[in-house]
């Protein structure tokens, strides 16, 4: 049984990970199995994915610390990035990730957080890829052409309302910028659905 000052050690030790460690960080921590057995007994500490542990008590750690531990071989995109640029006032039930297609299926299989993985060419992952931040957190994020153009691509599976208050957003963002977009729907292949959705607007 952990004592109030065990308790204490392995929280704070935790806290200067974003609550959230590997089993790497834990055991240059010289916390090891034993350790992450009791923590795991006493309710403290839960395993979000083989070899990742959250502090359960983290006073409201931001779930995007977990997108950036869990996948930071990711790029956030569709509805994450339309709500992050302002062009939907819907906050998404999951946060949008794009991986490389040939990354294992089993690492999406996770309880907590919500994610939806649209799973990308190696090609394509990096195209559009700019720097964001959330709740203070730095992220890899599309930029508003690239996501735009994602949009596009993904219109026939999108919500209607989300789809047109996306594009509005877009058309109105004075922060656009029209030869990047043309370039994206180039290489991504939407070049008529943009001159035929957004081209009237511009």
């Amino acid at each position: 049984m952990l004592t109030q000052n065990d308790k204490r050690t392995f929280g704070e030790t935790f806290s200067r990970y974003g609550y959230v460690m590997t089993t790497a960080q834990l055991t240059a921590e010289k916390l090891f199995y034993r350790d992450i057995q009791h923590m795991l007994d006493e309710g403290l500490i839960e395993r979000v994915r083989w070899g990742y542990y959250h502090w359960i008590n983290d006073h409201g750690a931001s779930e995007v610390i977990f997108i950036n531990r869990l996948f930071p071989d990711a790029v956030l995109c569709m509805e994450t990035a339309l709500f992050y640029y302002g062009y939907s006032r819907r906050t998404p039930a999951q946060w949008n990730i794009a991986i490389d297609i040939n990354v294992s299926r089993q690492r999406f299989k996770i309880d907590y957080p919500a994610i939806r993985a649209y799973r990308v060419k190696p090609e394509l992952l990096l195209l559009g890829e700019t720097k964001g931040q959330i709740d203070l957190e730095d992220v890899r994020i599309y930029d508003r052409d690239r996501t735009i153009c994602d949009v596009l691509r993904n219109m026939n599976r999108m919500d209607r309302e989300i789809f047109h208050s996306a594009i509005q957003g877009y058309v109105k963002d004075q922060k656009k910028n029209i030869p990047n977009l043309i370039e994206c729907a180039k290489v991504l292949r939407v070049q008529k659905r943009m001159k035929d959705l957004i081209g009237v607007w511009l």
